[in-house]
């Protein structure tokens, strides 16, 4: 049976608690040229992909601007456009939430992108889920939980519906015969529902993909769901072997109800690195990244996301608070979505106290623990070897790696580790494709497949 090929993609995290902004190597991560720098170094390695993450509002705690989180970013479609002309084969993947826009704006944009990368956008569909984040813009609050899922489906059906609404061959352009367009109802569309009530004519003629790759995060059954009928890859928070199993199995079993096959649908985690000259000297390595990600300030800040109250009184290397969180409304940490993993924070806060105390942990140690993400630590050898076997094993199709220094922090990994997994063949030598969904190795779509599987919806 022949070896499965992975895929890699490149995440530029922005200033958050997986990067070391303030060290020495780190460069800007609002300057084009770090963009640059990034996405460069991604298609040397021959990644599939880089990633942009969003951010709507700065994040504030207790009040304050969050400085220790991403403070300021610039717009993803101004970014990835402007990468799309220092890069040849590297596919450009944006989040843009579905809460805030519309339907024909986005539609424009991704196509637009589309053609000025040669056929190289992929869209994270995502849903902004909070009133804070919604005052900046004209809605001026937020949806209910299933008004919010509801709209961003039919938000993607119909941006889909707009870029099908130009076919194949439809610019004619004959300069002979002065006929510019070969069906007079080129970019006709029409749609409404409970959401969107539009109709007119969509003005960007089909992209070389005709639509973005469609990227989808959710991790819910009904996420889960809409992922494995519409979706071309997941951004997986499952990137732990066991559960990267578990879930990838959960998933690819429910795309042949939705008349899919396995190979529609790629499972991308996320997952840092640390490479040293030999294992024990990687997990040294490790060990020090992990106490400048996780500072004293970090630590305290994150505790307070769980216990909803100021603990700035507290000290980072003594023991966890012995009182309650407070629970209700979440006021001390606003903006970030991570609030909300934490369901039950009295029975998290008794979970954390009671482990801190049995393995001796202070607050920092305790954060360090409980809020890292898969880490691959080792030689290159190793951390090669390992990728590949979560990749056979179907934990996953691959990675979106996140580097804990930008931009330079990915160099090592493309000089060191891609050769290793080249020379094992699961890895590609070169880009085979011209467009993104060529070379994730995903079926191609022709425009009126599009328009079908999008009335079945």
């Amino acid at each position: 049976m022949p070896q499965k090929q992975i895929h890699l993609a490149a995440h530029f995290p922005g200033v958050n608690n997986t990067t070391v902004w303030s060290d020495p190597e780190s460069g800007s991560h609002i300057e084009f040229d770090s963009f640059r720098e990034f996405a460069q170094t991604a298609e040397r390695g021959k990644f599939d992909f880089l990633f942009l993450a969003e951010g709507l509002r700065l994040r504030e705690q207790r009040g304050q601007i969050y400085d220790l989180d991403v403070v300021g970013r610039p717009d993803t479609f101004a970014i990835l456009s402007a990468l799309a002309a220092v890069t040849d084969h590297l596919g450009l993947a944006g989040t843009i939430n579905s809460t805030f826009n519309e339907p024909y704006d986005v539609a424009r944009q991704f196509a637009s992108l589309d053609h000025l990368s040669g056929g190289r956008a992929a869209w994270n569909v995502v849903t902004s889920w909070d009133a804070f984040t919604g005052e900046n813009f004209r809605r001026g609050g937020f949806l209910p939980a299933e008004q919010r899922y509801e709209r961003a489906k039919v938000f993607l059906q119909t941006t889909l519906e707009l870029l099908d609404s130009w076919r194949e061959g439809d610019v004619l352009a004959d300069r002979e015969s002065g006929e510019f367009l070969a069906r007079p109802d080129a970019g006709e569309f029409a749609h409404q529902d409970s959401h969107f009530d539009i109709r007119g004519r969509f003005n960007v003629p089909r992209s070389p993909q005709g639509r973005p790759v469609i990227f989808q995060a959710g991790d819910s059954d009904e996420g889960r769901d809409f992922a494995a009928r519409q979706a071309d890859a997941i951004f997986s928070r499952h990137s732990e072997y066991d559960a990267g199993r578990a879930f990838y199995a959960d998933v690819k079993g429910r795309l042949p109800k939705f008349g899919r096959t396995r190979d529609d649908l790629l499972i991308l985690p996320a997952a840092t690195f640390v490479l040293g000259d030999n294992d024990a000297d990687a997990q040294e390595r490790a060990h020090v990244v992990r106490r400048q990600q996780v500072s004293g300030a970090t630590a305290i800040n994150f505790l307070e996301q769980v216990w909803n109250r100021d603990l700035s009184a507290y000290d980072p290397e003594g023991p966890l608070p012995d009182i309650d969180p407070d629970t209700g409304e979440h006021t001390i940490a606003r903006g970030r979505a991570s609030v909300r993993g934490h369901r039950d924070p009295v029975q998290t806060a008794h979970e954390w106290r009671e482990r801190a105390q049995a393995e001796n942990l202070s607050i920092r140690d305790l954060v360090i623990e409980v809020s890292g993400r898969q880490s691959f630590v080792g030689s290159a050898r190793t951390v090669a070897d390992e990728i590949n076997r979560y990749v056979q094993d179907d934990a996953s199709d691959g990675f979106i790696l996140v580097p804990h220094i930008t931009p330079g922090g990915l160099g090592g990994f493309v000089d060191a580790v891609v050769p290793l997994l080249q020379e094992q063949g699961v890895f590609r030598e070169d880009y085979t494709g011209s467009t993104l969904r060529e070379n994730l190795g995903l079926p191609m779509l022709s425009d009126s497949q599009d328009a079908d599987t999008e009335r079945a919806s």
